[in-house]
């Protein structure tokens, strides 16, 4: 394939940059010398990413013809990496119509490859009755391959990778359950495989020849079932032999609130995790490696890929987590300007200290925030909460950081997410817990007198209709105890320069 770009690279257009595989295909295919252009719906979120200043970011999305034509512009080859999952129950007819948009102005504007990465399906079950997110990822991988631009359709099942929600879901499963009752999907044969794999055919997949127009199975080198997968893991991790015992009647809709419970991965992520598993997943050719050749020891084994992954948990290096993309039915609104707005009721709770330690140690504290750290106030109170989220199918608080210490805009934090941060001063985050409304937390680091700091803490809410004021109301009288309480703590926190002490 011949490049528009004079220094040998190819100009890559990179659709769902702030997910999970996107975020780390980014870089990658940087490494390799080729132009980057970013699409995102939100670019705000891709501004604090390492490699923010090596690729062009724009504003736009697949569902928007005009803004993906522009995005196209220029562009030798698009990849795919975005589903509609999030946006609830009509996501099928949303990935179609994306699909076929993106196929359409792929064409019009001249790319030369279109790359999508899809699921593997299982050769012997019709794709009509596949379970929906997987007939869905199928039904886009036809729809591209029929565009007219040449398309590399990568089909994997479960990505292995340090902050996949895959592997959470093993990771959690499997330390928190020495003994467990499963549904019977844990007998299912599948074929893992690494993301180091998954990016390396993805950017291998670049430069395959014009003629080139087809779906290659991609996994890793070990058939095994998902109840191997989670006694393979305890043997890493160094943990006691798992009793496994498999329960026919646990409908994938059960299994998916079993696993929403034990693990941090909400029900909406595990449901169609678990509808997946239902099937024989492994892969039926490895014609890829006549493209992207496999050097020494690749693919990675299970143990290899798992090994990696940990390491990268415990050194705490996950670049990018299964949650950087947004969670079905979380709003996304951004905090409503004010003293201008002028959209109906905006309730506050601010809460104002002096600090006797420097701004920089209530920083500290501030951006240290949440986790393992947890929240400085009322413990109990803060769980309670997440355990309702939970039931209620939300995100609860086991999502924890990506990164114990630093946060970045875009970034998950419990049942939060960082919607601003300016470093040093102010950290907002937005709330995806189910809310009959919308609410954000904002902390300020001010600087004060005589080498002290200034502590600014103010909870925002936008109720929405009757059920929104009058929880707004109920809870109230408890913003003392868990708001003020929570400003006290971080105050004193900084004071003793520590950060997690009081929860």
């Amino acid at each position: 394939m011949e490049s528009k770009d004079d220094s040998g690279g190819l100009r890559c257009l990179v659709t769902g940059a702030t997910g999970y595989i996107g975020g780390r295909l980014v870089p990658e295919l940087l490494e390799a010398g080729h132009r980057v252009r970013c699409l995102a719906r939100t670019p705000e979120k891709l501004r604090d990413y390492p490699w923010a200043g090596e690729a062009e970011v724009v504003k736009g999305d697949v569902t928007d013809a005009e803004s993906l034509g522009a995005a196209m512009r220029d562009i030798d080859v698009a990849y795919y990496l975005v589903h509609a999952l999030a946006s609830g129950p009509g996501f099928e007819k949303t990935d179609r119509e994306a699909a076929r948009i993106f196929g359409e102005r792929a064409s019009a504007a001249g790319v030369r490859r279109i790359v999508y990465l899809g699921g593997l399906t299982p050769a012997d079950v019709p794709e009509k009755e596949l379970s929906p997110h997987l007939r869905s990822r199928a039904e886009v991988g036809h729809l591209l391959l029929a565009s007219g631009v040449p398309t590399t359709v990568l089909r994997a099942a479960v990505i292995l990778g340090s902050g996949s929600a895959s592997f959470e879901m093993l990771r959690y499963l499997t330390e928190r359950l020495p003994v467990m009752v499963t549904p019977s999907w844990v007998s299912t044969r599948i074929q893992p495989i690494a993301v180091r794999d998954v990016l390396r055919y993805l950017v291998g997949s670049a430069r395959m020849p014009a003629e080139v127009n087809r779906a290659f199975d991609i996994g890793g080198p070990d058939v095994m079932t998902y109840r191997d997968m989670m006694q393979k893991y305890a043997y890493v991790a160094r943990l006691r032999h798992r009793l496994i015992l498999p329960v026919p009647m646990l409908s994938p809709g059960l299994s998916s609130h079993w696993v929403g419970l034990v693990t941090p991965v909400p029900a909406s992520i595990a449901r169609p995790l678990a509808e997946s598993l239902r099937y024989e997943v492994v892969c039926h050719e490895h014609d890829i490696a006549r493209h992207v050749p496999d050097g020494p020891g690749q693919p990675f084994s299970f143990d290899t890929a798992l090994s990696l992954a940990l390491q990268r948990v415990r050194e705490a290096r996950v670049t990018t987590r299964w949650s950087s993309a947004s969670i079905p039915g979380i709003p996304s609104d951004p905090l409503p300007t004010d003293p201008d707005w002028a959209g109906g009721s905006l309730y506050t709770d601010v809460r104002e200290l002096d600090v006797d330690a420097s701004p920089e140690a209530l920083w500290r504290v501030v951006e240290g925030i949440g986790g393992d750290n947890g929240w400085y106030s009322f413990p109990l109170a803060w769980a309670v909460r997440g355990w309702l989220d939970r039931l209620s199918g939300g995100v609860g608080l086991r999502r924890g950081r990506r990164d114990a210490q630093r946060l970045r805009v875009g970034d998950s934090l419990d049942f939060w997410r960082v919607e601003e941060i300016e470093p040093g001063r102010l950290l907002r985050l937005r709330a995806e817990m189910r809310l009959p409304g919308l609410a954000w937390l904002e902390m300020y680091a001010e600087k004060g007198e005589g080498g002290r700091s200034h502590y600014r803490q103010r909870a925002v809410f936008h109720p929405a209709g009757l059920l929104g004021h009058a929880y707004w109301w109920s809870v109230s009288p408890f913003h003392a105890v868990v708001f003020g309480g929570m400003a006290r703590n971080i105050a004193q926190a900084a004071v003793r320069g520590t950060t997690g002490v009081t929860k």
